[in-house]
């Protein structure tokens, strides 16, 4: 079965992006959920994260594979 391309962001990713803290991923989720006045309960996609802090689609998906 073909791997699908994933539609969330997790801190685990920002933490493997970023190379900060969980506490720091944990942090820019709540941000980019603010920004773009998510509930807490919902997800942030790839593309909002991507958006929030322009770094282009492409690039960003090499880091999450």
């Amino acid at each position: 079965m073909p791997q699908r391309d994933r539609c969330f962001i997790y801190a685990k990713d920002i933490m493997t992006i970023s190379g900060r803290s969980k506490t720091y991923a944990y942090a820019v989720l709540k941000k980019v959920k603010l920004y773009f006045n998510k509930p807490e309960h919902q997800m942030v996609t790839i593309e909002e994260y991507a958006t929030f802090h322009g770094i282009p689609m492409d690039l960003l998906k090499k880091y999450l594979k």
